[in-house]
């Protein structure tokens, strides 16, 4: 269930780091041109993406877990396949991430399930971007 609109505004307009796992550094990619368009709005992207170094001029790490725990992260919003959301999951559980954002086409209720029961927000099958234009959120700190 989407949360309400201004829960959904409160969400993004609280956040300043969103890590982004499944990160390309393809630009034709929905992952890149999604964190491109968050870093436009004034969040720090970090990349999760193993097979990466770099992506849109920020580290990438393997996993949310291998993130430094002096980087403070207010969302994850994954882009993998429905059957690799558990383990990403779980580290944000871990990391006491206060959102979980499965982006359009990926959902897990069980792993959504054990989220929300950690305290987690989890909005599943949703696009970030779609959700910030339309709810026409300024850049970061703007409000």
């Amino acid at each position: 269930m989407l949360p309400s609109d201004s829960e959904l505004r409160a969400i993004l307009e609280k956040a300043r780091t969103i890590a982004v796992v499944g990160l390309s550094d393809r630009e034709d990619r929905d992952s890149h041109q999604i964190a491109r368009f968050l870093q436009g709005q004034g969040y720090r992207v970090v990349p999760v993406n193993p097979r990466l170094s770099e992506v849109l001029g920020e580290k990438a790490w393997p996993s949310v877990r291998e993130i430094p725990s002096d980087v403070p992260i207010d969302v994850v919003d994954i882009f993998r396949r429905s059957e690799e959301v558990p383990p990403i999951v779980d580290e944000a559980i871990a990391r006491r991430v206060p959102v979980v954002w499965m982006q359009l086409g990926v959902e897990h209720p069980a792993a959504a399930a054990k989220a929300r029961a950690a305290g987690l927000t989890v909005l599943e099958n949703e696009c970030i971007m779609v959700q910030h234009r339309r709810l026409h959120i300024g850049p970061v700190g703007s409000a």
